[in-house]
């Protein structure tokens, strides 16, 4: 399983998250504490926002912990809005096409998790897809697809119902097949303004993902979310499994699944 932070509030640089902290991204690589695998090594990616119409974007398929490029890019980046992971394969091959977050416009993605049997089921998800969103498909993992099924149901009309619907039809098609194995998904969208966060899985142990808010300076708080808490304090709490938690500002909203 993946590791992977988002956030949002004044601008700080991403180096504050990903390096710094006790249990930090990059130390997440090499030590997970609440995932399957402890060793998240098959690439990693960056996406940040800044005043330009569509986000920016890193990725490289080394590890985090050894790659200098990634050191130096967080300790100069400065962003109100920035999204990192560190990817463990679950199957797909090592690429930069693989690896996350995934942009689409001022659409930014991220995923942790697996579509159980998604070799089975791939050929009857990437048939949902029209024809103008199939051809952008640049990788092969599911978690593409995830972004790629989420936009075909509406995501930039309404991420809620998007998710919702895009978590039904991945479910039907495993069902179609007779697949026993869950479908599990953390995961994180943005549209550069707000976060939308889904902690899910089908058979009801989600992976884990925790979120810490700290008063800013001025204007609305610091919202911190990631997979493992990024230090051992009080403040970092578990998002409710089986939801969708939609944050916006200093208000948030949770939606069942």
């Amino acid at each position: 399983m993946c590791r992977w932070l988002a956030y949002q509030g004044e601008p700080i640089y991403l180096d504050e998250l990903v390096y710094e902290p006790e249990h930090s991204l990059v130390h997440q690589s090499l030590e997970a504490r609440k995932a399957v695998t402890r060793v998240n090594a098959d690439g990693f990616g960056l996406g940040w926002y800044t005043d330009r119409a569509t986000p920016g974007q890193f990725h490289e398929v080394l590890p985090a912990w050894g790659d200098t490029n990634l050191r130096s890019l967080t300790h100069h980046i400065r962003s109100h809005r920035f999204m990192a992971h560190v990817r463990s394969s679950t199957g797909t091959q090592v690429s930069r096409s693989n690896c996350h977050p995934f942009i689409m416009d001022n659409w930014m993605f991220l995923h942790n998790g697996q579509i159980g049997g998604f070799e089975q089921v791939k050929f009857e998800l990437e048939r949902l897809l029209p024809e103008e969103l199939y051809l952008k498909r640049l990788g092969t993992t599911d978690s593409e697809l995830i972004f790629l099924l989420a936009l075909h149901f509406g995501l930039h009309l309404g991420p809620v119902s998007a998710l919702k619907l895009t978590i039904e039809a991945i479910e039907k098609a495993m069902q179609s097949k007779r697949v026993e194995e869950p479908f599990k998904a953390s995961i994180c969208v943005s549209d550069g303004y707000q976060f939308w966060v889904v902690r899910y899985s089908s058979d009801n142990q989600p992976p884990t993902v925790f979120i810490k808010s700290t008063q800013a300076k001025q204007g609305l708080p610091n919202v911190y979310l990631a997979s493992e808490p990024l230090e051992s304090n009080k403040q970092w709490k578990p998002i409710a499994p089986q939801s969708i938690l939609h944050i916006k500002g200093d208000s948030s909203e949770s939606f069942s699944l």
